[in-house]
């Protein structure tokens, strides 16, 4: 089923496309799931472990999530990781974000999580992947959500420090969808990491990478080039280098935007000012997503209705576009794909 967009969609009022954005199923790919950890949980955990928090309450800690940059966001992020020592930790946390997303209609999810943030507390990498997976099975029991676990390196780190992790990951190379790359984006480009990524391409790992969203275009450029990545996230700034657009449209390089993160850290000064428009316009292969939903104010619905709303001159076209683009982008089988793609058409036929 083909639906074209226009600057308008009169056949729905604010209300009606509200319901539809959250109604219709979609997969997420781009949260990390340590960025999902809410308050209430962090300090559930914190006194399950025995660990003192630097926040004296949950409002207190909430209260430090008045980001002006990245980085001011990771410094609150990474405190908060402290709080998972074991593998009923790393499930419990999963399993709160597969409740959310079986709410918002997710049918697919494709995860990162960070292993250098918990094995350099001492946290061993299967403590961490047993707690992920054994989650994501009883999400697919529970709620019928598949899902894939993609390892970020952390790109502050060294060369060497990556090498590091992924030889902790090998052993578990069957329970891996991919690899990616995250963590403060300036003065870290692409490139640092040539060599760790050939290495994971050759493991037959799934490759994406963080690029053009504080950092400039060319660190997009440099993802595609040295690391072969095969999804960009943000890549917001894209739109800063005509060429560059041009060739993400013609190679379908899919960009897991994520509206309510690009206002949370300053990246965009209002959700009204938000570049999606115009990425659509240039005939991007574009999805929407949370990125750190505990810490940038809502779920992937909430980011679906946010922007929608601040941004009136989209409507349902854009919305099943964003959905069908949703499936596109993601690692999951062609026939996958086309059972959820036929859920789409028959939700959009009846509305």
């Amino acid at each position: 089923m083909q639906f074209t967009c226009a600057p308008e969609d009169a056949a729905f009022s604010h209300a009606p496309l509200m319901a539809l954005l959250c109604r219709m199923p979609k997969a997420e790919l781009h949260v990390h799931v340590e960025g999902t950890l809410e308050p209430e949980l962090i300090f559930a955990l914190a006194e399950r472990n025995g660990v003192k928090l630097p926040y004296a309450s949950v409002d207190a800690l909430r209260a430090a999530y008045a980001f002006t940059d990245l980085q001011s966001f990771l410094d609150v992020y990474y405190a908060g990781a402290n709080v998972l020592l074991h593998e009923a930790d790393f499930f419990d946390m999963a399993m709160a974000y597969f409740r959310r997303a079986a709410a918002d209609n997710v049918v697919h999810a494709e995860l990162f999580f960070d292993p250098q943030t918990h094995t350099e507390r001492g946290v061993a990498f299967v403590t961490m992947i047993n707690g992920l997976t054994r989650a994501s099975q009883q999400a697919e029991q529970q709620w019928g959500i598949t899902s894939g676990w993609i390892l970020c390196f952390l790109r502050h780190r060294s060369e060497a420090a990556a090498f590091e992790t992924l030889a902790q990951a090998e052993p578990f190379r069957a329970l891996l969808l991919g690899v990616g790359l995250d963590s403060s984006e300036q003065g870290h480009p692409p490139e640092k990491f040539t060599r760790v990524f050939a290495r994971c391409r050759a493991l037959g790992l799934r490759c994406v990478a963080h690029a053009g969203e504080e950092g400039p275009p060319a660190y997009i450029a440099g993802a595609l080039d040295a690391l072969q990545a095969q999804r960009i996230d943000h890549g917001v700034r894209c739109l800063e280098d005509a060429a560059l657009v041009a060739r993400l449209v013609a190679q379908r390089v899919p960009l897991t935007v994520c509206p309510l993160s690009n206002l949370k850290l300053c990246v965009v000064p209002s959700l009204a000012a938000h570049p999606l428009p115009a990425l659509l316009e240039a005939g991007l292969c574009v999805t929407l997503n949370s990125d750190d939903p505990a810490y940038f104010g809502g779920y992937i619905n909430r980011n679906f209705t946010d922007t929608f709303t601040a941004l009136p001159q989209l409507g349902a076209a854009h919305a099943y576009r964003l959905a069908d683009n949703s499936f596109t982008a993601s690692f999951a089988p062609p026939e996958r794909q086309a059972a959820w793609r036929q859920r789409l058409d028959r939700l959009f036929a009846a509305a």
